[in-house]
């Protein structure tokens, strides 16, 4: 049912004052904790913003990685440096010379990268022992996929 504004003060007043009352009888359905969370418990580690988490290898290969690149600066700084001294320095050999450690590290880590798959993709051993009568199925299953439906077809 659709009321007329008020449009008199006194109408105004009385609808303040019958909002205010009912606002002071209504308990609070929530309430909000500000108190600073302490830094240590039992909780679960919740992921942060910015960089994502990284295990503890990934931490130490990233952290050995960004040491021996630091290490090889020097010795391609004195070269460099050795070159423009002797008024020798060709443009083709300092390159070669910057590109032969990342020449010489992306096949050993290539090869080495894959070792560790081919090692991980290795089926394991598995010895079986029967005592007794042992009947063995062999069925070869082929799959058919025709849009919506598949057909299988298994043969002995």
């Amino acid at each position: 049912m659709y009321q007329p504004e008020p449009t008199d003060r006194a109408e105004v007043t009385k609808l303040a004052a019958a909002v205010e009352e009912a606002l002071a009888n209504v308990a609070p359905t929530s309430y909000r904790d500000d108190s600073p969370v302490p830094q240590i418990g039992t909780a679960l580690p919740v992921a942060q913003p910015g960089t994502p988490p990284m295990s503890a290898r990934t931490t130490e290969v990233t952290r050995s990685v960004m040491y021996c690149s630091l290490a090889t600066v020097p010795p391609g700084l004195i070269a460099v440096a050795a070159l423009v001294a002797s008024e020798h320095a060709n443009p083709t050999v300092i390159g070669m010379i910057c590109a032969a450690p990342a020449a010489i590290a992306v096949p050993i880590l290539a090869v080495a990268r894959l070792v560790r798959r081919a090692g991980e993709a290795a089926p394991t051993e598995i010895n079986q022992t029967y005592t007794g009568p042992v009947y063995q199925d062999q069925r070869n299953v082929e799959n058919k996929n025709i849009g919506v439906w598949v057909k299988n077809t298994n043969q002995q």
